[in-house]
C-alpha cells in the first residue's frame, strides 16, 4: 500500500490557476494515482488536507498503517514546514515529493523545499506523471 498526501490548496484543482496546474481535478488525480496503482500492482489511498497538523498525524501513523511509502505534495507547505519535514525524517519509510508544476521556474520562494531533503527523492514540473514516477519509484524500492 502507497499513501498519497496532499497538502493545502490542492483540494482547488482544476479551478486554481488551471494555466500553472492544469484542468483535472483533485478527483481526477486521485482517480488516475489508484488506477495507476493498480497497474503497478499495489494499493493507492489518497488523502488531502489544508492542515499541517493533520497532515503530520497522516506521515507519523502510515507505516502502523501498512503503508510501504508516502508520495507527497506538501503545496506551500514545502517551503517552511520544519514540523512536516521533521514529520518526514522521524520516521521509516520512503516519501517521494512531488509538485504539479516546475516550482524551480516560478517565484524565488518556490526555490526553495524544506521538505525535499529528508525525501528519497523529488519530483517537479510533469504535472499528474510526476505522481506515476513516484509511485512508480516506490513500488520498485518496497517491492
Amino acid at each position: 500500500m502507497i499513501l498519497v498526501l496532499n497538502g493545502p490548496n490542492l483540494n482547488l484543482l482544476g479551478r486554481r490557476e488551471p494555466g500553472v496546474y492544469g484542468s483535472g481535478t483533485l478527483e481526477d488525480l486521485e482517480r488516475q494515482c489508484e488506477e495507476w496503482g493498480a497497474e503497478l500492482g499495489v494499493t493507492v489511498t489518497c488523502r488531502q488536507s489544508n492542515f499541517e497538523g493533520q497532515l503530520l498525524e497522516w506521515v507519523h501513523e502510515a507505516a502502523e498503517q501498512g503503508f510501504r511509502g508516502i508520495v507527497l505534495n506538501p503545496g506551500a507547505l514545502t517551503h517552511y514546514s520544519y514540523a512536516l519535514r521533521d514529520a518526514i525524517s522521524g520516521q521509516d519509510l520512503p516519501v517521494v515529493e512531488v509538485h504539479l508544476s516546475n516550482v524551480d521556474a516560478r517565484e524565488a520562494f518556490r526555490h526553495v523545499s524544506v521538505t525535499a531533503g529528508v525525501c528519497r527523492g523529488k519530483i517537479s514540473g510533469l504535472g499528474a506523471r510526476g505522481y506515476r514516477y513516484a509511485l512508480e519509484e516506490l513500488t520498485e524500492l518496497t517491492g
